[in-house]
């Protein structure tokens, strides 16, 4: 049996997967994967759910692969809130966040991602309508997870 991957190489692996990717303001992706992470961590996460929060994003941005996921060294936990936090395609934001509160640990990483994607800071490095529009589906999926101010 493999030994499972520790945090930073799992932190790496995130790094390395999402390098040359910038965020909607023009930000390097992984300062959101670290927020996040940190944002799990702050909130009282696992490892394993700090792991995810690294890799919350590889999936569905198609930097990394199902396949990999697969056989990559992480805990079978840490795998599934992974695929929980991949949003597919043409997905309905309700069927998304049911998706997430079925799945131990995912609302917590997807908390601290909302968290970071809905800091004003980062808000207001956006044109005032793409600002608005995400405020709006942030805003939305926090109601769909029951989160409420202060989570």
């Amino acid at each position: 049996m493999q030994q499972e991957m520790s945090l930073a190489e799992a932190e790496a692996v995130a790094r390395a997967a999402h390098a040359g990717q910038t965020d909607k303001a023009g930000r390097p992706y992984a300062e959101h994967l670290s927020a996040v992470a940190e944002g799990v961590r702050s909130r009282g996460g696992s490892d394993e759910l700090v792991a995810a929060a690294w890799l919350h994003d590889a999936l569905e941005d198609g930097v990394l692969s199902e396949e990999w996921l697969d056989a990559a060294a992480l805990t079978q936990h840490t795998k599934d809130v992974v695929r929980a936090m991949t949003k597919r395609p043409g997905e309905e934001p309700e069927a998304y966040a049911r998706r997430i509160l079925a799945t131990p640990g995912a609302r917590l990483v997807k908390t601290a991602d909302l968290a970071h994607n809905a800091d004003p800071s980062r808000l207001a490095a956006l044109d005032q309508p793409t600002a608005r529009r995400l405020t709006q589906k942030y805003a939305a999926m926090r109601e769909h997870l029951g989160l409420v101010p202060g989570d």
